[in-house]
């Protein structure tokens, strides 16, 4: 998954966590959709730079995918299932085949155009994704699935309470994300886990 934010001069920053802020535009990519997400207050310039990059993040993939444009405060499917754990963030530090003529120098930092994807990550997470469907669980113990592994990323070595996974589950239930999407969030999401990929206060 790589996190980035959209200046207002059409620059992409790698951010390593989400703070949803109304005045800005943020990039997602989870290397199966990428997301652009607007803030209420963001410019419409800033809003159609983000619109561009993600197009062009999109174009230099062998395969490209579905581009979502989410606007704040009507958020949906899986990328409301997964706002949390964008707002406690990840590490950056997986390892991606670095492509240098998908570079440019904007300013004093490296901004990237790169989609930034691993493709044996990209492979990793579709096998356990697969892997994870053909075990055929109902939807509600994949949501509480899901549930219970955001909260070890948000909390850490604090056990989650029942309740807490209940409140969880219904939230990932009540954003009407696929069966699919389930299965790749929770295969992402354990692979990360695995790879100590998440960000750490």
């Amino acid at each position: 998954m790589q996190l980035y934010s959209v200046s207002e001069n059409g620059a992409l920053r790698k951010i390593i966590k989400v703070d949803f802020a109304e005045n800005k535009v943020y990039l997602i990519d989870d290397l199966k959709t990428i997301y652009l997400w607007v803030g209420l207050k963001a410019t419409k310039k800033k809003k159609n730079f983000g619109i561009k990059k993600a197009n062009i993040l999109n174009d230099k993939r062998k395969n490209t995918v579905k581009i979502q444009i989410i606007n704040q405060n009507k958020e949906f499917g899986a990328f409301l299932a997964m706002m949390d754990i964008l707002k406690k963030g990840i590490k950056q530090n997986l390892p991606i085949k670095k492509r240098p003529e998908l570079y440019i120098e904007i300013e004093d930092t490296m901004e990237l155009i790169d989609a930034g994807l691993d493709p044996d990550l990209e492979a990793e997470i579709t096998v356990a994704a697969h892997n994870i469907s053909q075990e055929k669980k109902t939807y509600d113990e994949l949501c509480r699935e899901l549930a219970e592994t955001q909260l070890i990323i948000l909390k850490g070595k604090v056990k989650a309470s029942e309740a807490e996974i209940k409140k969880k589950t219904k939230e990932i239930y009540k954003s009407s994300s696929t069966y699919e999407e389930i299965c790749w969030l929770l295969a992402e999401l354990k692979i990360l886990i695995e790879k100590n990929s998440f960000y750490k206060d």
